[in-house]
């Protein structure tokens, strides 16, 4: 354990822009000063002790004059003080001074104030020089006996400490503990000195343990957390003990500490995998979920019921827990309920799949009651496709999800709606039986659906599934409804010319026709006061789509009408009512071609949309069977490959998922039998408690580097030349948040550098924490610095300085040596995500940072390319492996990543191999990028720039 790297006990903040005072002042005022001047006299002591001088002149005087002082500020700073002063000489013997300060000491144990006793016991336990500790080991004993509850546990640890370091001190401490403990009746206390014979004597603490094991649940929750420790330890040592404490254990769930209750049950899930203990430790988490305010708590206990999941034998424990882990949906923040929805939606079988999906329905319902909360849109989102997968994986379910889920069709929120056109569309693809109560349920809602997408996509489902004769009249009566008075062109235009008079609009019989054919549009008309608002809202919806310039419905309208229609032809045998039906149809495509050439809606139809109603309005006139096959076959072919590709590639990821999961063993591999096992094997095993530490510090060891010291030695940057008079080489350790730098300074020369000090200074998102301590090297010596940096977004960082220094005895200014640029890479913040198509176009939309890197590469294949894209850049890529299979030449694919720091980045990778300047050409191309912050977008494509061409290793 090098020096930096010791345990620190003090800091102190030192104000940049003071100057040192000189030895004298500072002797003159320890000296002669009043209370308040010695006070900031040996505060300036400490200080500059703490920098790097000896000041060994004061000592002697801080003794004879401070020392004696009653002053509680002042005996407060002296412990600090002879925390850092050197107490021994060069050659390691203790100082003689150091007698008088140890009688100070003895003095202060005996004091009749509790708070100066007890700081005295504090600093007691950072003294490393056992000569120190020996004359006061009696005044430390009869502390124990003191009335003072603060007293007696700083005794405790002062014990404890002199024991672990200097066991010949008091060999008999585990004994004078356990003897403490059994009549000692203050919690922080009990808790200090159990801990204490947890470490040093585990026996004792078994004992006392025994003694009291049925009374565990009225003690204090410091001890409880103690106590749950001793048993996650003594059980994983010694198998046997398990059914001596596990009662215990249980009878921790029930603690009134909720930080007690998660231990506990992170405990009893280690110690035992019957169901009953599973059980009883997944209830536990989900009523801490539910009582706990705190959003990170709720996270962090989901995340643990998540990790019980993955153990296939308590999947089934947790099944039956279903209906209790919905009851966490009450939480309104969003992070929670989707993992709690994902987490329900892995559990549910045919068992429980009912109950859930009433409890989904209700949620359903209330969302559409609440709008205040900017989450419930999103949440509803969420509600629909955990329902949607439901109704998919248990086809009986759908039959009840149908009819709620069609209300929102006519959903202000465009997403959730969206969402639920998806699923209705699968719905009525793979479940015959529901077609007609599909088909229903949207003749319902069609006339208030509000946004045009959805009414585009309602309009396919119901041209492509009504084959009933009256299903077939009802979509075309709901289609005239919904375009209203036609020829559109000319009610238009008459309609803004007898404008000046309104009176006389309402009681004109085609216009009084109109309202009556619109139901509940009339009675808006009617309500209506201001008529500017009437013209707007008095028109159907359709008309009000084509009127704004959206022609792309029209085309939507022309396919469904011609679906129908030969549907229709089919159905019924007389000529007269085809001719009927078809003429309708064929003048509905007729005056939205008019009304597109016309000068009235917003903006012109597009080119596109005229030819593909012109092409309906030809199949119509001709009706051929080959055309009749198309466009009543072929399309819902269509829909059913890409469902069944769909669902494939579910199937796909589930059964990774599912072998993830499931252990597998090899036929040699060797059983280890937890009773067999020796005693210094069992220490090998991962310690929660140790990990959990670890993870805390930023110390655990990344899974993934099959030779730790391999990839420690890949961050390591250089920063001097090796000709330098002082060579500097920094490891780089990134974790999450903190850079760490463990500089390594190396001084070449055969002079002593004083006040050798690390210069550094940031670029990008980054910030020095604190500023390096100067170090004295002697000639050919070397020390290790370091450095803590914050990094708060994802951009490329840069981290630039210098060493400066002076020379022993030279007269010259300060030496300067300049080190290299250290590049913190992006990848380190950048992890693969996934997210729907449609996801991903909206934040393409909303995104307004985008760089464009253009392909520059010696890989001559388009897979390889990409690959090397995905290895290099952290991403992952959401377009479907099917989609990306074979060769064309070309290739499209979507990428999305996320950071640590919750921001997207998205890609759209766009290459194609240039055939025509034969096979050994490159790859050609562009990757577009995305991100909400212009840093994210361009450190992405640096970083792709960086990596584009293949290296040969």
């Amino acid at each position: 354990m090098t020096a930096a790297e010791n345990v620190c006990y003090t800091l102190i903040n030192v104000p940049m822009d003071s100057e040192p005072p000189s030895e004298i002042i500072l002797k003159n005022d320890l000296e002669k000063g009043d209370v308040k001047s010695k006070t900031e006299a040996l505060k300036k002591v400490i200080i500059m002790i703490l920098n790097g001088e000896k000041l060994p002149g004061l000592l002697m005087t801080i003794i004879r004059f401070v020392l004696p002082l009653q002053d509680h500020t002042i005996k407060k700073l002296l412990l600090v003080f002879w925390e850092i002063v050197p107490k021994t000489t060069p050659d390691g013997r203790l100082l003689h001074e150091m007698i008088l300060v140890c009688d100070a000491y003895r003095k202060d144990l005996q004091h009749p104030n509790e708070f100066i006793r007890g700081s005295t016991l504090r600093f007691l336990c950072k003294l490393k020089e056992a000569e120190l500790l020996e004359p006061l080991m009696p005044a430390i004993r009869a502390c124990l006996e003191h009335r003072h509850s603060y007293v007696r546990r700083n005794a405790v640890l002062a014990i404890y400490t002199i024991y672990r370091n200097f066991e010949h001190l008091i060999p008999d401490a585990p004994e004078l503990i356990h003897d403490f403990l059994v009549n000692e009746k203050d919690a922080s206390c009990k808790r200090n000195a159990f801990m204490m014979l947890i470490h040093a004597d585990q026996d004792r603490a078994l004992d006392y343990l025994s003694t009291c094991i049925d009374q565990v649940q009225t003690f204090g929750d410091i001890l409880q957390l103690v106590i749950v420790e001793l048993i996650y330890k003594v059980c994983h040592a010694n198998p046997s003990e398990r059914a001596r404490f596990i009662r215990c254990i249980y009878n921790l769930l029930q603690s009134s500490s909720p930080a007690v209750k998660y231990e506990a049950a992170g405990t009893l899930v280690t110690l035992s995998s019957a169901p009953t203990a599973i059980k009883a430790a997944a209830q536990c988490y989900i009523d801490l979920i539910i009582k706990e305010s705190d959003n990170n708590v709720k996270l962090i206990v989901l995340d643990r019921l998540i990790e019980l999941k993955e153990h296939p034998a308590h999947e089934r424990v947790l099944q039956d827990l279903v209906m209790d882990i919905l009851r966490v949906l009450s939480t309104p923040d969003l992070e929670v309920r989707k993992k709690t929805l994902q987490l329900a939606l892995d559990l549910v079988s045919s068992r429980n799949v009912e109950e859930l999906v009433i409890v989904l329905k209700k949620e359903v319902i209330k969302t559409n009651n609440v709008s205040e909360h900017e989450d419930t849109d999103k949440y509803r989102q969420l509600l629909v496709r955990t329902l949607h997968s439901c109704s998919v994986r248990f086809p009986d379910m759908a039959a009840n999800v149908i009819p709620v889920l069609m209300e929102f069709l006519s959903d202000n929120n465009e997403a959730a709606a969206a969402d639920v056109l998806e699923f209705v569309r699968e719905a009525i693809q793979r479940f015959d039986n529901l077609r007609l109560l599909i088909v229903e349920k949207m003749l319902e809602v069609f006339h208030a659906i509000k946004s045009v997408k959805i009414y585009r996509g309602a309009l396919w489902i119901l041209g492509e599934y009504c084959s009933t004769k009256d299903d077939i009249q009802s979509v075309m009566t709901e289609v005239r409804r919904s375009l209203g008075e036609i020829p559109i062109v000319e009610s238009e235009i008459k309609k803004e010319a007898g404008e000046l008079k309104p009176e006389e609009e309402i009681n004109v019989g085609p216009v009084q026709k109109l309202v009556t054919e619109m139901g509940t549009y009339a009675t808006q008309s009617a309500l209506s006061s201001s008529r500017p608002a009437k013209k707007e809202e008095d028109r159907p919806p359709l008309r009000a789509f084509l009127l704004d310039g959206d022609f792309f419905v029209a085309a939507s309208l022309a396919t469904t009408l011609t679906k129908i229609a030969l549907r229709y032809v089919a159905l019924v045998q007389e000529k007269k009512k085809q001719n009927s039906f078809i003429a309708e149809a064929m003048l509905l495509m007729a005056t939205i071609l008019h009304l597109g050439k016309s000068s009235l809606p917003k903006k012109p139809i597009t080119d596109d949309d005229v030819d593909r109603i012109s092409l309906c309005l030809k199949v119509l006139s001709e009706c051929s069977p080959l055309m009749n096959d198309i466009f009543n076959k072929e399309c819902r072919q269509s829909l059913s490959h890409m469902l069944s590709a769909k669902l494939e590639e579910e199937k796909l990821s589930q059964k990774k998922e599912s072998e993830k999961r499931n252990v597998t063993v090899q036929p040699d591999d060797p059983i280890s039998f937890m009773q067999l096992t020796a005693k210094n094997e069992i220490n090998c095993k991962e310690d929660q408690f140790q990990l959990s530490l670890l993870a805390a510090m930023g110390n655990t060891q990344r899974k993934e580097a099959a030779d730790p010291l391999a990839s420690k030695l890949n961050k390591v940057t250089q920063l001097t030349g090796f000709s330098d008079p002082v060579y500097a080489e920094a490891y780089v350790h990134v974790n999450q948040y903190d850079i760490v730098l463990d500089v390594l300074v190396v001084n070449q020369t055969s002079d002593t550098l004083q006040n050798c000090t690390l210069e550094l200074a940031t670029l990008g998102d980054l910030k020095l924490v604190e500023k390096p301590s100067p170090l004295t090297l002697a000639p050919h010596d070397f020390a290790n610095i370091k450095a803590n940096v914050k990094v708060a977004s994802t951009e490329n960082g840069i981290i630039f300085g210098n060493i400066v220094y002076d020379v022993s005895g030279a007269a010259s200014d300060r030496n300067c040596v300049v080190l290299s640029d250290i590049h913190i890479d992006i990848m380190d913040y950048i992890q693969p995500a996934s997210c729907t198509d449609a996801e991903f176009r909206q934040m393409w939309a909303e995104f307004e940072w985008e760089n464009k890197v253009t392909v520059n590469t010696n890989i001559i294949d388009l897979n390889e390319y990409l690959h090397h894209i995905l290895k290099s850049t952290n991403m992952k890529c959401l377009t479907p492996e099917k989609a990306l299979s074979g060769y064309c030449g070309f290739m499209a694919a979507n990428l999305y990543a996320r950071s640590i720091f919750g921001e997207d980045a998205l890609a759209n990778v766009s290459i194609e191999k240039p055939i025509h300047l034969g096979p050994e050409a490159p790859v050609t191309g562009h990757i577009r990028i995305r991100a909400k912050s212009q840093g994210m977008a361009l450190s992405l494509g640096d970083k792709i720039n960086l990596s584009q061409k293949k290296t040969n290793v």
